[in-house]
């Protein structure tokens, strides 16, 4: 039976404690949401996902936050979860499979979702040096270099959704092939990583308000496209977190003389910048429809006010962003812990309040209107919220 309320434990704010003190209020709550999933996820298995133990980004973002907790604690459990959870996918001699039926990995869809989950198998081949790993990984950067361009260069963010770049794809590709680029000496691969952001930053964001729609379609074809512009209709906050989050990571392995190293932490800034404007100044919190607060059937959504978190915490600790930024993330990181966290009786938590999908095209069609986002459903303990809340509370309790 689940508790209505927040434990005392998680219901954390900086009003009255010292940094030191809700650093690690900030660790313990994390901890706890660590661990309730990892207890109630057996290698990986993500229950609310549509198909538990299949190869998929979902999966790939919880890893991310298990492997953030696990820079910030060295718990040796967290290596030792992140490692078998990948384990089901790799066989020995480094081939991925996408189900523990064998499935092959489906290379001719070239999706950029597929290539996120390739982060953690970095990660474990960092941690361990097996050559599997390497195999497996390298595989995968093969795979982006197939991947289809538009006329301008930008990635299709699937084969089937030819000319469209969505900014959910920047999270799903480019911290991998960051990393990857990093590990294996590939320098050449920095020049593009920063044109898939810039690209992105020079045709879908709003000059007056420096949001960001959700998809820009170069051969303005599409339905849901501004005839115009290519532009998708709406501002989606969880979109612009996977964009958000995936700068703070790039720059982690971006290297410092690059000449394009200084362009992305303008874009950065640009980026946060508009993330603190839209933050609701009375709940804390960030609006499904970023731009449309209190708008009838617009709501405080749980995944997107995480991974702002994360990346307004992270930006400021690393001296892109200004300090204010960290007091906006301690704003939303008390808020999320009031609104979206739940304790239950045997000591673990929920997490509340994760949009489960939502994507432009396809079918069923998705316009990508205000009442489209408004009406997609929401779930507990979505891994997609899991793990930007895993991210975020690994920055918050640095």
């Amino acid at each position: 039976m689940r508790k209505v309320i927040v434990c005392g434990l998680l219901a954390i704010g900086s009003a009255g404690w010292g940094q030191n003190a809700a650093r690690s209020a900030a660790s313990r709550a994390t901890e706890i949401m660590a661990a309730s999933v990892m207890q109630a996820w057996p290698l990986g298995a993500v229950a609310t996902t549509k198909a538990p133990g299949s190869w998929g980004y979902e999966e790939g973002v919880l890893l991310d936050g298990l492997a953030a907790e696990w820079a910030l604690t060295k718990n040796p459990a967290k290596l030792a979860y992140i490692r078998a959870a990948v384990d089901k996918y790799v066989k020995p001699d480094g081939t991925i499979q996408m189900n523990a039926s064998g499935k092959p990995f489906t290379a001719g869809e070239h999706q950029l979702d597929n290539i996120e989950l390739g982060r953690a198998l970095l990660f474990v081949y960092r941690q361990t040096h097996d050559a599997k790993y390497a195999t497996a990984v390298k595989f995968l950067h093969e795979q982006l270099a197939a991947q289809p361009h538009g006329a301008s260069g930008g990635y299709w963010h699937k084969q089937i959704y030819p000319d469209q770049m969505w900014l959910d794809g920047v999270y799903m590709a480019e911290p991998f092939r960051a990393q990857y680029a990093a590990t294996f000496n590939q320098a050449a691969e920095f020049d593009d990583i920063a044109k898939q952001f810039l690209l992105m930053d020079q045709h879908m964001r709003d000059p007056k308000t420096g949001l960001m729609r959700h998809g820009w379609d170069e051969s303005g074809k599409m339905p849901w496209a501004d005839k115009t512009t290519g532009l998708s209709p709406e501002v989606w906050a969880r979109a612009m977190g996977w964009y958000a989050m995936a700068l703070v990571d790039v720059l982690d392995w971006f290297p410092k003389t690059h000449p394009m190293r200084g362009a992305l932490i303008a874009d950065l800034k640009r980026t946060m910048s508009a993330v603190v404007a839209a933050q609701d100044k009375t709940s804390d919190l960030w609006w499904q429809v970023m731009d449309r607060q209190g708008a009838k059937g617009n709501f405080e959504e749980t995944s997107g006010s995480a991974m702002f978190v994360y990346a307004l915490a992270k930006g400021q600790r690393l001296g892109y962003l200004p300090a204010a930024d960290r007091v906006a993330a301690e704003k939303g990181w008390s808020a999320i812990q009031k609104r979206f966290v739940t304790a239950n009786t045997d000591g673990t938590v929920t997490l509340t309040g994760t949009v489960k999908a939502a994507g432009l095209g396809g079918t069923p069609y998705r316009s990508g209107t205000y009442a489209y986002y408004v009406a997609e459903a929401r779930g507990d303990n979505d891994a997609k919220g899991v793990g930007a809340y895993l991210l975020a509370g690994s920055e918050m309790g640095r």
